[in-house]
């Protein structure tokens, strides 16, 4: 039951989400003195709709997006004479922007929200590197059992007599810096003599050497077996920060840290969509399901389903926050029919009319958006397939927490 109620409340969420950003548009077109002349989530037949003014607000049987429908939002648009002034293409430019730009941003605002109530009630994960510090410093095993567990040892650990304490962060190895506790390990266990690491203590930096004492551990091999190889070791374990806890005095620092991060992975996860559409084929036709592969409404919805059965609230905050922040950088790229694409329209009309003026012609006619509909209709066909693809992928071969 927890589990239908989660994937109920997921959906209903990225609902508001999409209605979040369509008001965005809907006010700053309203505070521009453009006419809003309806103002819809869902699409297809309507449900529900009242008159407020001149707008059209409503509820439609499709809760699969929504829609600002601005008056004159192309030359192409009807319009009665009255409300002709007021046409959006006929705007000066910045008011144009500010009103395309409102929803994203309405995206940006809500994630903003969310980080601030992911830190205070569970904390912030760490993304990119995760910082490593010295959790126990011991002897080092000179060897290990068949099963790869080290034998019992005497002695003082290496560490602890070139000064490394418990609590340490470790920055770096040899001046290389580390991005988490397996890199580290991975540095360390080539090294024959000695290692220097950078640490991290009381706000301020040292560096240690450590003699790297050879010892015998187990590899696994392709098939599951185990071999002896040599390698090195220091007698520490290591910690990684995976969590980062916030009180109201640090969490606006952390969230505005957190924001660039998440901006950082969402550009990624953006770049990288084109390369994901294997993975989905992979998925459709029968093989595993990659992690990182993108979700739909569909795939977005049973996690947050599984989140909440599981008690995984922070999961579920975190996945919210994550797509509206993906939905907000998606709406600016700059293709038709995403708001990205309109602005790219008003800064080249904006910019044209600059270079005709100074060189003493009126300016140009608004862009022809007919003749950009087959570009139009390309995208569209390429979102459409798509979407598509992924939601089969999460109906067939869905992800699911571990």
């Amino acid at each position: 039951m927890s589990y239908v109620l989660g994937v109920v409340a997921f959906a209903l969420a990225l609902l508001i989400s999409i209605g979040w950003h369509e008001l965005g548009h809907h006010l700053a077109a309203k505070a521009t003195g453009m006419k809003v002349r309806r103002f819809f989530v869902g699409f297809g037949p309507t449900v529900w709709s009242t008159r407020v003014g001149e707008t059209e607000y409503g509820l439609k049987a499709i809760p699969l997006g929504g829609f600002c429908d601005i008056a004159g939002m192309t030359p192409h648009d009807e319009m009665s004479i009255i409300d002709q002034p007021r046409a959006m293409y006929k705007q000066a430019t910045w008011k144009r922007l500010v009103v395309l730009i409102a929803g994203p941003v309405q995206n940006f605002i809500l994630g903003f929200i969310l980080i601030i109530v992911l830190a205070l009630g569970w904390g912030l994960p760490v993304l990119g590197d995760k910082p490593v510090h010295v959790a126990e410093i011991s002897c080092v095993a000179p060897t290990t059992d068949a099963e790869g567990k080290p034998v019992p040892c005497t002695g003082a650990a290496p560490a602890v007599d070139a000064g490394l304490r418990t609590g340490d962060l470790i920055v770096a190895v040899d001046g290389s810096s580390i991005s988490d506790s397996t890199d580290m390990i991975e540095k360390v266990r080539d090294v024959q003599g000695s290692t220097v690491l950078t640490v991290e203590r009381d706000g301020e930096r040292t560096d240690v050497t450590i003699p790297v004492s050879q010892v015998q551990r187990m590899a696994q091999n392709p098939d599951g077996t185990l071999t002896p190889v040599t390698v090195g070791a220091i007698g520490v374990t290591l910690s990684n920060t995976l969590v980062q806890q916030y009180d109201w005095g640090s969490v606006w620092g952390g969230a505005v840290s957190f924001t660039g991060d998440i901006f950082v992975e969402t550009a990624k996860s953006l770049a990288s969509l084109p390369t994901k559409i294997g993975d989905l084929w992979t998925a459709v036709t029968g093989g595993e399901r990659a992690v990182d592969s993108p979700v739909s409404v569909v795939g977005a919805s049973r996690l947050g389903g599984e989140a909440v059965e599981r008690g995984y609230w922070d999961l579920f905050i975190g996945l919210l926050l994550s797509i509206n922040f993906f939905l907000g950088a998606f709406n600016l790229v700059p293709l038709l029919p995403l708001d990205g694409g309109h602005m790219l329209i008003a800064l080249y009309e904006k910019f044209r009319n600059l270079i005709r003026r100074a060189m003493g012609m009126t300016a140009g006619p608004p862009v022809d958006y007919v003749k950009l509909l087959p570009l139009t209709y390309a995208v569209v066909a390429v979102m459409g397939a798509f979407m598509v693809l992924t939601v089969t992928a999460d109906i067939i071969n869905p992800i699911r927490l571990g």
